[in-house]
């Protein structure tokens, strides 16, 4: 292949790549959820979520029930669509939450799930972190999932888009927890 041909493909590709990005926007990468999402009002909420989340898993997982992997969960969420009224906040969320145990340096993965949720929380100065969560709403298994999703999701804040919550930040949590190193392999319970 000639050089001009190398060059005229490697612009194109440019293209391409500049262009994904410009559609994903800001806070479209997979790590922050979606763009327009207040990130400072996020920033109060997430920590309250996920510690709901957490809460809401335990007792779930196949790891809990076997003492010597001292399993635990561990919890993602990711905004698709925040708002606040009146002290009020709907946040519609994209979720991942995974049991983590361990044995002879190795991370388990014992279990998981995965999926949208919509969570109000009021503003609570009492509360831990400022906010205390009042619903919690998840779609049914099966028949009506789609509809329920598309009537508590905006279309622009899709929470079944394909954008799977990272597990990376999940893995890392888990090993920091269980004071195994960053390398330390992750295997199946």
């Amino acid at each position: 292949m000639s050089v001009g041909r190398w060059g005229t493909g490697l612009a194109a590709t440019g293209v391409l790549v500049a262009t994904g990005v410009w559609a994903m926007g800001p806070g479209a990468d997979g790590a922050h959820g979606r763009t327009g999402v207040d990130e400072h009002l996020w920033s109060e909420v997430r920590p309250v979520i996920e510690a709901r989340l957490v809460a809401d898993s335990r007792g779930g997982g196949y790891g809990e029930a076997v003492p010597g992997l001292r399993a635990r969960w561990f919890c993602r969420a990711q905004a698709r669509d925040l708002k606040e009224r009146v002290g009020l906040v709907r946040a519609g969320v994209s979720t991942l939450c995974l049991e983590y145990g361990v044995r002879a340096g190795a991370l388990l993965e014992c279990g998981g799930a995965q999926g949208p949720q919509v969570l109000r929380l009021r503003r609570d100065t009492g509360a831990d972190g400022g906010f205390r969560v009042v619903s919690a709403q998840r779609p049914p298994d099966g028949a009506g999932y789609g509809q329920w999703v598309d009537a508590h999701f905006d279309h622009d804040a899709d929470a079944d888009t394909g954008d799977a919550v990272p597990t990376d930040a999940l893995e890392a949590a888990a090993r920091d927890d269980f004071g195994l190193p960053a390398s330390a392999p992750v295997r199946g319970c």
